[in-house]
């Protein structure tokens, strides 16, 4: 093989596709290649190395990424297509050159802060919200890292955030940007406004029989009729042969004591504890004896209190606290052990277990007993109906022979109408739908197997057939179109002649009286149209297009009109100035930041082990060019 690939590169195509393999590999943003790396070495940024286990991780955690944006996992092709790879391979190499840029400066950071980060660092506390090695060792087990890997990533991440505030963090933002960007978000307006709809303009005519008949040809396609079919059906289940079965009243009370204890709502506690010192723990018991509330001793010490929620004994996975706390009464603690001490356990409510009756789940009961019945004589009964069925026999009378219920129904293609027929599943109508409209009248359709104890047989009694209707079917429909089409075009048509006396100086209220309109003074409200519940955001954003004085028109949620003119504009809090400014600080620390380590990564150049890339990727050389 080796010997054949050395014959390859000898000639001249060789060397050509040799040229377009490099040539390739740029779609992965790098500006380097080497190929002798070993297998552990995806790539090389200056004196710093990314390996394969690296990449590996950090891949994966991007593919996951992406298939939560489209809904699944990207192949490999796929992923490659949307840029994935670079875009891992990108950040890794970014990162690389701000670590080594780290390393050169003497940036790091020592155990003690390493081993006080662990420590603060919730996804390791336990129960009591202390560190717990045992959670420490899981977490990294599930994410594939080991201790030192752990450590090294903290260490890593650290020295970049020192980095990134060292150099970035009084990076200055002008002025002007921070009140236009405090002005944007925080200014607020009021407005004089008055609704337009059809209740104000006088009612259009009345359409003619020409206009009706010459608006129903235009758009007969919206007032044609779907297909509709007619067919008997009939529904063998476990839940429709259950309907049938004799259940006795002896057996409901036997299934109901049987199954009590299940129905029964569990008692619930709403718990919560503190972790004590020596000498809290002692302050606790002798409050206790004082007859001191949990409460009061809590303010007293100033302990840290932890709320459990309101908990089932079941739910409670410490025996120590489940067997306590129930059995307190509702505003009573007890101190127990806890993790390296003592702690004080409190229930502050109790919310009572309830117990079902049995005429609340007779019918439950009921059905649920027929449908076991059904389970020893529905296959028997299933040969039975097919046997009938290939001797001709109708389903009304093989309905009544068994007891079942004979439905018939008028459905189009889609089987909306199986919303009325319980016995078919909202995930059979489609399928028991098509079957109906693939068949003809007259003949004998096959069994509608849906699974092993839910089968349907139907006769197709009548079509039909999707038409055009006439004017006499549709006329108030019609008629309701075109007086809405009217009143919408009357109605605009008002709005601009309304416009155009605010644009000719005619003031906002004489302009309101003249429709017999009272102009509303509006709530402050944002841009957003917060602070007026009746206005839209829509209104809000027309009526911040401009300054005090102002008009226009927008359409409200509701469908009207609403024509408005500023009257103040209030200025943004000096909240809203500081908002802004943190804001524009903080992104531009960050833009600065992302230049800066994308110039870092450039000056230190990424040289790229393609065959170890690949082998990650799952990707074929040849098809990869």
């Amino acid at each position: 093989m080796l010997n054949s690939l050395r014959h390859i590169s000898r000639t001249w195509w060789g060397r050509v596709l040799f040229v377009l393999l490099l040539i390739g590999l740029t779609g992965f943003g790098v500006s380097g290649v080497i190929l002798d790396f070993g297998s552990s070495t995806v790539a090389h940024v200056g004196g710093e190395e990314i390996s394969a286990r690296e990449f590996q991780r950090a891949y994966n955690d991007d593919l996951n990424r992406a298939a939560q944006q489209i809904g699944q996992m990207p192949s490999p092709e796929q992923a490659l297509a949307m840029g994935v790879p670079s875009s891992t391979l990108n950040r890794l190499a970014s990162e690389a050159a701000i670590n080594q840029l780290a390393e050169n400066m003497g940036v790091g950071v020592s155990d003690d802060r390493l081993s006080q980060m662990l420590r603060q660092d919730p996804t390791f506390s336990g129960t009591l919200g202390n560190f717990e090695r045992e959670n420490f060792v899981r977490v990294l087990q599930q994410l594939g890292y080991t201790e030192a890997e752990y450590f090294d990533l903290q260490k890593r991440a650290s020295r970049r955030q020192q980095i990134s505030a060292g150099l970035f963090a009084d990076s200055p933002v002008p002025k002007a940007a921070e009140e236009l960007l405090a002005g944007f978000t925080g200014d607020k307006r009021t407005i004089d406004y008055f609704v337009l709809n059809a209740q104000s303009i006088p009612p259009v005519a009345e359409p003619t029989e020409e206009e009706l008949a010459a608006f129903l040809k235009e758009h007969q396609a919206e007032h044609r009729t779907v297909e509709k079919r007619t067919a008997d059906l009939l529904v063998l289940s476990l839940a429709t042969l259950g309907a049938t079965m004799e259940v006795s009243d002896e057996e409901i009370a036997a299934e109901y004591e049987r199954t009590r204890e299940s129905r029964a709502a569990a008692e619930k506690r709403t718990i919560r504890q503190a972790p004590l010192t020596t000498e809290q723990a002692t302050a606790f018991e002798a409050g206790k004896a004082a007859g001191k509330t949990f409460d009061q001793l809590v303010t007293e010490t100033g302990v840290t209190v932890s709320d459990l929620g309101t908990l089932a004994k079941p739910e409670v996975l410490d025996p120590a606290l489940a067997t306590a706390a129930f059995g307190l009464a509702a505003g009573d603690f007890a101190i127990i052990p806890g993790i390296g001490g003592q702690r004080a356990i409190n229930v502050s409510a109790i919310q009572e277990g309830s117990e079902t009756s049995l005429d609340a789940v007779r019918e439950e009961l009921r059905a649920s007993l027929g449908q076991k019945k059904a389970r020893d004589t529905y296959t028997d009964i299933l040969d039975q109906v097919e046997e009938l069925r290939a001797a001709l026999r109708p389903l009304p009378e093989i309905a009544e022979r068994f007891g079942l219920e004979l439905k018939t129904v008028t459905l189009s293609s889609s089987g909306a109408e199986f919303a009325d027929v319980p016995s078919v599943a909202a995930d059979a109508r489609g399928r028991v739908a098509s079957a109906i409209f693939d068949a003809e009248v007259g003949e004998l359709p096959t069994t509608i197997s849906l699974s092993a104890n839910n089968n349907i047989w139907f006769d197709l009694k009548a079509i039909d057939p999707a038409r055009d209707q006439t004017l006499d079917e549709v006329r108030d429909a019609v008629a309701t179109a075109i007086t809405e089409e009217r009143t919408s075009a009357a109605v605009t048509t008002e709005v601009e002649a309304i416009v155009e006396s605010l644009k000719g100086g005619l003031p906002f209220a004489d302009v309101a009286l003249q429709r017999n309109q009272f102009p509303i003074l509006s709530q402050p409200m944002t841009r957003n149209g917060d602070g007026t519940p009746v206005l839209s955001r829509s209104v809000a954003s027309a009526a911040f297009a401009g300054g005090t004085g102002h008009f226009g028109s927008a359409i409200n949620d509701d469908g009207d009109n609403v024509i408005f003119q500023v009257v103040e504009i209030i200025p943004a809090e000096a909240s809203s100035l500081e908002q802004a400014q943190a804001y524009l600080q903080e992104t531009t620390r960050q833009s600065l930041y992302a230049d800066f380590v994308t110039g870092l990564r450039d000056a230190a150049g990424v040289k790229l082990n393609q065959k170890v890339l690949d082998q990650i990727l799952v990707i074929d050389p040849v098809a990869g060019q």
